[in-house]
């Protein structure tokens, strides 16, 4: 039997003054406004919280983001749990 292994893509996330945002290792950007942006990274998702905030670059082939305006707050999701927990609400 043969194992496989399944290599993640990484990522970085450097904040500068909470007005900076930059990562990589970005595959998705699904939603955002000027107060909340969900990005999709692998296996998990980024949730950044603000006032202001504003995509300043977007790539998706190289996986980069920059974002500024007032950063409050950042919250990893794991996507596998939260699909779990949705699957078990809406029966």
């Amino acid at each position: 039997m043969q194992e496989t292994i399944v290599k993640k893509k990484p990522h970085t996330l450097s904040l500068n003054n909470r007005a900076e945002l930059s990562l990589t290792g970005v595959i998705d950007v699904p939603g955002f406004d000027e107060q909340t942006i969900h990005i999709k990274l692998d296996g998990m998702s980024l949730i950044v919280k603000g006032e202001r905030l504003h995509i300043n670059k977007l790539s998706l082939d190289t996986g980069d983001v920059c974002i500024d305006g007032e950063i409050n707050a950042l919250q990893y999701t794991d996507i596998h749990a939260s699909r779990s927990l949705r699957s078990k609400l809406f029966r």
